[in-house]
C-alpha cells in the first residue's frame, strides 16, 4: 500500500486551515483518509473564541479516531459523532448558533477487506480510480448550483444559504447536517486508489481547466501531491487579470491526500 500527504497554507504567514489524515490500523485489514477544508471566517465577529485550525484539529481528530474504532457506525454516524464531541468542547464558550461558527468541508473514506466507504461534504472533492484506470469524482456539488451573485454578500449568504435548505452545508455545530453529505460504499475489489483533496488543489481543474479529473489523478499518482499544488500555484502567480481566479483568494490552502488500496 502506497500512502501520501501533502497540505500546503495559501499563505505561509498564516496557520493552514485544512485537516488530513491517514489511518492505517494495526490489524492489516483497512484503514481511513480524512480531509477538511476550514471555512475562513469574515473578519468580523462570528461568535466563537477559537480559531478554524482549532477546530478542524479536533473535528479531524474526532473523525480520525472514530473512523477506525467505530465500525460498526455508518460514516454517517461517525461524522455525527465528531460533530456533537467537536461541539461539546466549546458549547459553554461559544455562540455555537452563530452562522459562523467555526466550520469545515469534509471529505471521509473508510475501506475494509470487503468494501470502500466514502462521504463527501460540501466542496471539497474525492477521487475514486477503478483498475481500468477509469477516474470517477464524488462530489457535493450544492455550492457550485447557488447563483454567484447570491455569494457576493456574507450577510445573504450566512441569511438565506450557509447550511439552509436550497443552500449547502457545512460540518460546523449541528450533528444532523451529517444526513446531507454525499454517501456510498463499493466494493474493495473494484478500487485501485482514492484521492482526496480540496478546493485549493482542485483549482487545477474547476478554475483553471489544466485537465479532467483522471488527468488530475495520473499527476498526482505519477508526480505526487507536491506537483500538483506547484502547478496551481504557478498558474494562480500568471493569472494577473483574474481571469480565472474572479474573486477568489491569489492562493488557498491546498491539500491532497493520496492512497493505493
Amino acid at each position: 500500500m502506497r500512502s501520501e500527504l501533502i497540505s500546503v497554507p495559501g499563505d505561509p504567514a498564516r496557520p493552514d486551515e485544512d485537516y488530513a489524515s491517514v489511518v492505517l490500523p494495526a490489524s492489516g485489514q483497512g484503514g481511513s483518509i480524512v480531509v477538511l477544508d476550514g471555512v475562513t471566517p469574515p473578519a468580523t465577529d462570528h461568535g466563537c473564541l477559537h480559531s478554524v485550525p482549532w477546530f478542524t484539529a479536533r473535528l479531524g481528530g474526532a473523525l480520525t479516531e472514530l473512523s477506525v474504532s467505530r465500525r460498526d457506525l455508518t460514516l454517517t454516524e461517525v461524522l455525527g459523532h465528531a460533530i456533537a464531541r467537536t461541539a461539546d468542547v466549546h458549547r459553554a464558550t461559544c455562540d455555537l448558533s452563530h452562522p459562523r461558527t467555526p466550520q469545515a468541508t469534509v471529505v471521509l473514506a473508510r475501506w475494509s477487506s470487503e468494501t470502500v466507504e466514502y462521504l463527501v461534504l460540501s466542496d471539497s472533492t474525492l477521487l475514486v480510480e477503478s483498475f481500468s484506470g477509469t477516474v470517477t469524482p464524488v462530489l457535493d456539488d450544492r455550492l457550485s448550483r447557488v447563483p454567484r451573485a447570491a455569494l457576493a454578500s456574507h450577510a445573504e449568504t450566512d441569511a438565506t444559504l450557509r447550511n439552509k435548505e436550497g443552500g449547502f452545508f457545512t460540518a460546523a455545530a449541528d450533528p444532523s447536517v451529517a444526513a446531507r453529505a454525499v454517501t456510498g460504499t463499493l466494493p474493495r475489489a473494484e478500487v485501485r486508489a482514492l484521492a482526496a483533496l480540496t478546493d485549493g488543489a482542485t483549482r487545477w481543474v474547476e478554475k483553471f481547466g489544466e485537465g479532467d479529473w483522471a488527468a488530475l489523478s495520473a499527476l498526482v499518482r505519477k508526480e505526487g501531491g507536491q506537483a500538483l499544488v506547484d502547478r496551481v500555484r504557478a498558474l494562480e502567480l500568471a493569472d494577473e487579470e483574474r481571469v480565472f481566479l474572479g474573486r477568489s483568494k491569489r492562493h488557498d490552502d491546498a491539500t491532497v491526500v493520496y492512497v493505493e488500496l
